[in-house]
């Protein structure tokens, strides 16, 4: 029996602490401990996505090779499925309604197929973000890891999707005769941006998406409205302004939304023809500013919420 429990039993009153004056917090810190769970200041947090940086990627590998694993055709549906979609635009937008805006089949096949793929990565990237937390919750709650390596390297996944998809187009675009040029080297910061943009809206939606997880339910609808907004099937100056007869700044403001940024860049970049010749020089601006905005803005308003995320 130890002298303390000697002498409550004894009915001696030990002497006092100098820690009883102290407060929880004051303990803590003379003793060095910590909150568990607590979030890390922001540099750390930087630091330790960086230490975590090969886990990233190889989720990201995994994420994608698991996707359409159990679907005969495997990877090719990776590609097949935004084919198949460009397809069904064509139909409907190229015959049917006479949305290419006076383009021959050379050049708005191209367009059309640039627009489906760009805007694929944007959209998958968000609905991927919404279950980022909410669909790992078992690896949340198992591991201590800084959370935003989830929503990241869904990101990254959708990125080597894309990759993928742009072998296809560069058979697209050979085959109606639109051949490399110096303008093809605008594809890699357009994509860095995109990815950046990307990762941003991905990480915002990781956090609504982990209280909120009915949000999943409703992001179709709206990325199906974002997809008619940005002039993915139909040039949205012809569309609004000629055949809608809408003001000028409805057109503007569709012009100016992130995903009609990058796919404006990129059908500059690599579509030849009359529609293509000219890029407004207010759009590498946009671009940039939407990358910064939502890639920075995105990931703090993400690390803020960072120890309330598979609790509750």
């Amino acid at each position: 029996m130890s002298e303390t429990t000697h002498d409550r039993v004894a009915g001696v009153t030990p002497p006092p602490s100098p820690d009883d004056r102290l407060s929880p917090a004051e303990l803590a810190a003379k003793y060095g401990l910590s909150v568990s769970g607590a979030r890390p200041s922001l540099p750390q947090y930087v630091r330790q996505l960086w230490e975590r940086r090969f886990f990233i990627l190889a989720f990201s590998r995994a994420k994608l090779t698991a996707q359409y694993s159990k679907a005969k055709l495997g990877q090719l549906w990776q590609v097949a499925t935004p084919l198949l979609n460009a397809l069904v635009f064509f139909f409907i937008f190229g015959l049917l309604l006479g949305g290419r805006g006076g383009m021959k089949n050379d050049e708005y096949i191209p367009f059309l197929v640039t627009g489906v793929f760009l805007f694929t990565f944007t959209q998958q990237s968000v609905m991927s973000g919404v279950r980022a937390i909410s669909g790992n919750l078992g690896l949340v709650r198992a591991l201590h890891f800084p959370r935003a390596s989830l929503p990241i390297s869904f990101a990254l996944q959708q990125l080597q999707q894309l990759l993928y998809s742009m072998i296809v187009l560069l058979v697209v675009l050979l085959g109606f005769g639109h051949f490399p040029t110096w303008a093809w080297l605008l594809i890699v910061p357009t994509l860095a941006l995109q990815l950046v943009f990307n990762a941003g809206i991905c990480l915002t939606m990781a956090r609504l998406g982990s209280k909120t997880p009915d949000l999943a339910q409703l992001m179709p609808f709206i990325m199906r409205t974002w997809m008619y907004a940005s002039g993915v099937m139909f040039p949205l100056d012809y569309m609004l302004r000629k055949r809608a007869g809408a003001p000028e700044w409805v057109v503007n403001l569709a012009e100016a939304n992130p995903i009609s940024v990058y796919m404006q860049i990129m059908r500059y970049a690599l579509v030849d023809g009359p529609h293509h010749t000219a890029l407004p020089g207010h759009v590498w601006g946009l671009a940039v500013g939407w990358a910064v905005l939502f890639g920075i803005g995105g990931f703090i308003f993400f690390w803020k919420a960072e120890e309330r995320y598979g609790r509750g």
